[in-house]
């Protein structure tokens, strides 16, 4: 059963009403411990000085911030908590938006919230009104001692959490000019290289089913890993990495690719080719009638030849 990782309530206007926050994520990472090569002994890993090469025990370090080359400002462990965000057990939302509106950039960690005891009523009130009204709400709220801002929106019948990056913390596409494009910015595209990419989006479009997505890389880490404490072999294949496009090249690439996507779809809805084997069987009959010509004709020239050389003996 999950487990609540922060409690408090979800607070606009004169309306409170008290929330539990949960894990949405369960995160499939495979975790590897360093080893000595050789004994497989775990390694760890200690703070040591710069200067001399000591340990330094935890209740000894300080937090230093680099104004400039090893230069450094330090601050207390008094003067960091005096700067911590009050802990507040509240949600406060201070507006509500379109979900349009806001661009998946900013979205970072997604939590679900659930209704704590005796806030079912108030918490299935705040759904219903989200789902009808079709609004997000921007909220902020403290967690592990710092403030967040958040988005909280209606999934099926239950508020789901998201934090949010700050505005500064976004970097413009617009910061990175003369970074994005090694050279100029490319020129407008042909009109008929656009309408056959638009064509090819829209031959790939359906819906999205998060299931058919899986992570593929550690599905074969994770059998490479079974392989390998089964004792057994393991054979790597060769990787190519795909080639860019090249500009003159674009057209054609997308000519087939269009062709290679209508193809899978003649397939799908029963409207498949025929098999190679038909093919083949069809070249076969073709070479024997190209065969049997031949044979004929040849044949025939050497009844030709035949009576040719009749006609001479008659003569002599």
């Amino acid at each position: 059963m999950a487990r609540a990782i922060w409690s408090g309530s979800i607070s606009f206007g004169l309306l409170n009403v008290p929330v539990k926050l949960y894990s949405a994520v369960s995160k499939q990472t495979v975790r590897f411990r360093e080893l000595r090569e050789g004994d497989g002994s775990r390694v760890k890993h200690k703070r040591v000085a710069e200067s001399d090469g000591k340990e330094v025990p935890y209740d000894k370090i300080v937090k230093g911030y680099e104004y400039a080359p090893d230069q450094y400002v330090v601050l207390t462990k008094d003067e960091l908590s005096d700067l911590e965000p009050q802990r507040s057990r509240a949600i406060e939302i201070q507006d509500f938006v379109d979900l349009d509106d806001i661009d998946p950039i900013y979205f970072e960690q997604p939590y679900l919230l659930g209704p704590d005891k005796g806030a079912a009523r108030a918490y299935a009130l705040l759904v219903q009104a989200m789902k009808d009204s079709r609004k997000v709400a921007i909220a902020r709220f403290v967690l592990r001692n710092k403030e967040h801002l958040a988005a909280i929106r209606p999934m099926d019948d239950v508020l789901t959490l998201t934090t949010m990056r700050f505005h500064d913390e976004v970097t413009s596409p617009s910061d990175l000019d003369g970074e994005i494009f090694d050279e100029e910015k490319p020129k407008k595209p042909d009109q008929r290289e656009l309408e056959m990419a638009k064509q090819l989006i829209g031959s790939l479009t359906s819906d999205f089913k998060p299931g058919q997505y899986r992570d593929e890389y550690r599905e074969e880490l994770l059998d490479l890993l079974e392989r390998k404490a089964e004792g057994k072999e393991v054979v790597s294949a060769p990787t190519e990495e795909p080639k860019p496009t090249k500009a003159p090249d674009l057209m054609a690439a997308l000519e087939e690719s269009l062709a290679a996507v209508k193809g899978e779809e003649a397939e799908t809805n029963g409207k498949a080719k025929p098999k190679p084997k038909s093919k083949s069987k069809s070249k076969s009959s073709s070479s024997s009638k190209s065969s049997g010509s031949k044979s004929k004709s040849s044949s025939g020239s050497n009844g030709r030849k035949s009576s040719s050389r009749s006609r001479k003996k008659t003569k002599a």
